[in-house]
């Protein structure tokens, strides 16, 4: 049984223009050490399919389908029952770590909470926790800046900090919300080097939320590419980079910024056609129909089901395209995956 199992989940935001399909029909399995990586614009529904793994989401949020942790279904579970897990099983790395951190309460005591809330652990017991939490993401003079508050820390501090309050407990589960969105490149590795290592070491399964796919590419095992509230392309993070089958992946990766050398003639940078459509204005169809070079009129009326692209022992490859035959004769080569890289890729 898989630690984590998401079946056709949806989930209804109201909003005031009326109701909207925020995530329409995500399915996945994650296994205890797998990691995988969700990755899209923003407004997509990965964020929120993260929320609502956590139970964070609005009141007025409508959920079906179902999310079953460890055998336990979460959808429609008691908000105590969620406690329980929240910081216990299931840890989470917020996007931006001056909003995740309360500016004042010191960050031992942060991080130590979770430690006595869920371990039942005593005050001095707790200190001593998490002040080699600390140490272990790195934090220098752990123990002497045990007592310091938020605004005493650098930005990737901060969220070195946050990574300590997510692992105190020993999750079986590690959610990364975009972790590495406000660092500069050189401390954006380290922090995913950091989770990488942390991971392995503690046989966590992880979920890794991105815009970009070069973080992707080099730190998940497996990958959903979300658009419109809805996976439209998955598959084992090599496959999926050696043949992209849908036009939205493919627009993603070619909008990345390439350095050149001075002597090269500028290159336009490339863009996708069009704007994100708003979530109540979302085609009957293919959520990415208009935008996409390869429209018909069937794709702004027939919503394409998952088709198998590749099959390996690393698992299936599959896409959602009324169309796929017409992406799958330029399959990417490897260089590809080189391409993707951001220019801080490991040795």
């Amino acid at each position: 049984m898989p630690l984590l199992e998401v079946s056709n989940l949806r989930m209804r935001l109201q909003t005031h223009r009326g109701p909207a399909d925020a995530v329409r029909g995500v399915s996945f399995a994650l296994e205890r050490g797998e990691t995988l990586g969700l990755i899209g614009e923003s407004g997509c529904g990965k964020s929120l399919t993260a929320m609502a793994l956590m139970g964070l989401l609005p009141e007025s949020a409508e959920v079906s389908g179902s999310i079953r942790f460890d055998g336990q279904e979460l959808v429609g579970t008691s908000e105590a029952q969620m406690c329980r897990l929240r910081g216990h099983r299931i840890g989470m790395v917020f996007q931006e770590p001056m909003t995740a951190l309360n500016p004042v309460h010191t960050i031992g005591r942060q991080v130590a909470e979770p430690l006595r809330l869920h371990l039942g652990l005593d005050k001095a017991t707790a200190r001593q926790r998490a002040i080699a939490l600390l140490d272990r993401v790195g934090i220098p003079q752990a123990a002497q800046r045990f007592d310091a508050y938020p605004h005493q820390f650098s930005g990737g501090q901060r969220q070195r900090i946050t990574i300590a309050m997510a692992l105190a407990c020993g999750p079986d589960l590690l959610i990364a919300d975009e972790p590495t969105t406000a660092l500069d490149v050189t401390i954006q590795q380290q922090i995913l080097d950091l989770i990488s290592d942390l991971v392995a070491e503690r046989n966590m399964a992880l979920i890794l939320i991105s815009h970009d796919l070069g973080v992707i590419s080099q730190n998940v095992d497996r990958m959903l590419v979300m658009y419109g509230g809805s996976v439209v392309e998955s598959g084992p993070t090599a496959s999926v980079f050696a043949a992209m089958a849908h036009p939205y992946t493919r627009g993603l990766l070619a909008a990345r910024p390439q350095l050149a050398p001075r002597t090269a003639q500028p290159v336009r940078l490339s863009t996708i056609a069009g704007t994100v459509p708003e979530l109540v204005d979302l085609p009957a169809g293919c959520a990415f129909a208009g935008r996409c070079a390869f429209t018909t009129q069937a794709c702004h009326h027939t919503r394409p089901e998952a088709t198998l692209v590749a099959q390996d022992a690393d698992g299936d490859h599959r896409v959602r395209c009324l169309r796929p035959e017409a992406m799958l004769p330029a399959a990417n080569p490897a260089h590809v995956v080189e391409s993707a890289l951001p220019v801080h890729s490991r040795s």
